[in-house]
């Protein structure tokens, strides 16, 4: 599949649409794994492809290196998604998720705050990179 940059678009509406329906479902205060699990339900029932808990591949001077680090959620291939149920993002959180993309070669990346208000307004950020720019419109 050619993924283009209105294909990485309206992938994205699609998950903000699921991020927000769990929200409003749930609201605030819960644990981040109560809104993986909800998450996970969700993309499963909009027929969007996805991996959980995967496992972000480490390659250092030609060895695979086995760390366990895991994306949340991986969502066909392309996308990044960290979900959090914190009182702030901070900057490691954002430093976490720009090394995943980079590591799965991913142009896009969402870190989604479930402890927020107003998930659309104030929950979320998106990240693009170098791997964004070189995808055709």
């Amino acid at each position: 599949m050619i993924i283009s940059k209105t294909y990485l678009k309206d992938l994205t509406y699609q998950v903000n649409g699921a991020a927000i329906e769990v929200h409003k479902a749930l609201g605030v205060g819960l644990l981040e794994s109560t809104y993986h699990k909800c998450m996970s339900f969700e993309l499963a029932l909009r027929g969007i492809s996805f991996q959980t808990e995967m496992i972000v591949p480490v390659h250092y001077k030609g060895m695979d290196i086995d760390t366990n680090l895991r994306c949340d959620l991986f969502i066909e291939n392309i996308l990044v998604i960290e979900l959090k149920a914190v009182e702030k993002v901070m900057p490691i959180h954002e430093v976490q998720i720009i090394t995943y993309m980079k590591l799965l070669s991913s142009p896009k990346g969402i870190i989604y705050n479930f402890n927020t208000v107003n998930l659309y307004a104030e929950g979320q950020k998106t990240y693009v990179n170098d791997f964004y720019r070189n995808i055709p419109e």
